[in-house]
């Protein structure tokens, strides 16, 4: 499929689709200016949430918003919206994108593609001439990622009602700063901003995001139409033992709290051990204290994501998390916390039929399938009808510096979005 560099230059005629004004260098100009904020060495990103580069990309986005006209809100737990107005404004809007936050060592695309995709949409909403009666909204959700603030999807749990916003305000990173005090830092950039209230209606949500996975690309394919993602569960295990010297202190009458923790670990590594590659088990991050050389660890605190898309046996696995650690405490003392608990979602089938009619439309070959990760649009469809569009990821690469999506295949993800939101703004309105 040819992409034009020139599309927004057309005639504009009342029966063209809006992906025909998909502009392919201004969304991956975009792109890349977005990943200079936070940028790594290693050509990945590192803008986590609610810090001044996650400020700073907000208020880039905010500049383009304003500059197509777009009106911007942010409601108390920091969710930026950009909002081209309706002929009916009073219906609740159809709504798209995804997240600015990376993961420490992020890719360019895990995310922004699918906030920067929507606005992209909405620009050729406008430039193909066409007035939505619905509304019209992208979305920033605020830490999605969760790797600053845990657990993940904050703001849009917070949007659906599946967490509350004081328990949210009141969520620390390990430096002991809050989601509040962090959100009152870059207050002063969004003085200009209008607040909106929590939790307005939408009507339908679709989210654009690389696959992070290595069907799309292995098949030969451009469109992954999501039909839900897999549960998951996250545990934050506190093993306390003694701090000793490490020369002098016996190894009978020490409290390793490392040595304790590599033991369960091992043994959750094992209990959770499956032929066919369908369970996910990770242990990504490990705080020791006081992370001397020569000091016998006194505490571990370490994490666990498990994840399987069937929800019965998940809830089996994510019983076998505190017994496991408790076997294998030795004669150190630990706690297990479940964080989050997510179960198994399944999209709306009107919207995957919707996406699929925009993807036949433009000659895309397609496919259904499952996430296998977690995204914003899980704890939104708790609430509201969401679908979700996936594009081609290289090696199936993610939450990596080296992620990768062909500039073509975010450009053809863009263009099925742009159909899918002015279809839906459509729907439901009086002629």
């Amino acid at each position: 499929m040819n992409i034009s560099q020139e599309q927004t230059s057309k005639t504009v005629d009342s029966s063209t689709r809006p992906s025909s004004f998909v502009n392919h260098d201004r969304l991956n100009t975009r792109l890349a200016d977005m990943a200079k904020i936070g940028a790594t060495p290693a050509g990945g990103v590192n803008r986590a949430a609610l810090t001044p580069e996650d400020g700073k990309a907000q208020l880039l986005l905010v500049q383009w918003a304003t500059d197509l006209g777009l009106k911007v809100t942010r409601d108390a737990i920091g969710n930026l919206f950009l909002r081209l107005e309706g002929t009916q404004p009073d219906l609740s809007p159809v709504v798209s994108g995804s997240h600015i936050d990376t993961q420490p060592t992020g890719g360019k695309f895990d995310g922004i593609y699918g906030v920067l995709a929507a606005l992209e949409a909405v620009e050729a909403i406008v430039a193909s001439g066409g007035v939505v009666s619905r509304p019209v909204e992208v979305v920033a959700w605020v830490n999605e990622e969760g790797s600053r603030f845990a657990p993940s999807m904050m703001g849009s749990g917070v949007h659906a009602g599946l967490r509350s916003l004081e328990a949210a305000l009141n969520l620390i990173d390990v430096d002991g700063v809050s989601v509040r005090d962090a959100l009152q830092e870059l207050e002063p950039l969004f003085e200009s901003v209008a607040q909106r209230p929590l939790g307005l209606p939408f009507y339908r949500y679709v989210e654009t995001h690389i696959e992070q996975g290595p069907v799309l690309e292995r098949d030969d394919l451009a469109i992954g139409i999501v039909t839900g993602i897999q549960g998951k569960h996250t545990f934050r295990v506190t093993v306390n033992g003694e701090a000793a010297h490490s020369g002098t202190a016996p190894h009978k009458t020490r409290k390793d709290a490392l040595l304790a923790a590599a033991g369960m670990i091992t043994a959750l590594s094992e209990a959770f051990v499956d032929p066919e590659d369908i369970t996910r088990f990770t242990v990504g991050r490990l705080i020791v204290e006081p992370n001397a050389p020569s000091v016998v660890p006194q505490q571990v605190v370490f994490s666990i994501d498990l994840r399987h898309p069937d929800q019965e046996y998940l809830e089996q696995l994510g019983q076998v998390v505190p017994e496991t650690c408790q076997r294998h405490a030795g004669p150190c003392d630990v706690h297990v916390e479940r964080l989050y608990t997510a179960k198994p979602i399944a999209f709306d089938h009107q919207l995957q039929d919707d996406i699929e009619a925009a993807a036949r439309a433009l000659d895309l070959p397609h496919i259904r399938m499952l996430s296998s990760a977690g995204h914003d649009a899980g704890p939104i469809q708790s609430k509201f009808p969401a679908g979700m569009i996936f594009v081609p990821s290289v090696g199936g690469v993610t939450h990596n510096e080296t992620e990768f999506t062909h500039p073509a295949d975010l450009t053809r993800g863009t263009q099925v979005l742009a159909d899918v939101l002015w279809s839906l703004s459509k729907e439901g309105v009086d002629a």
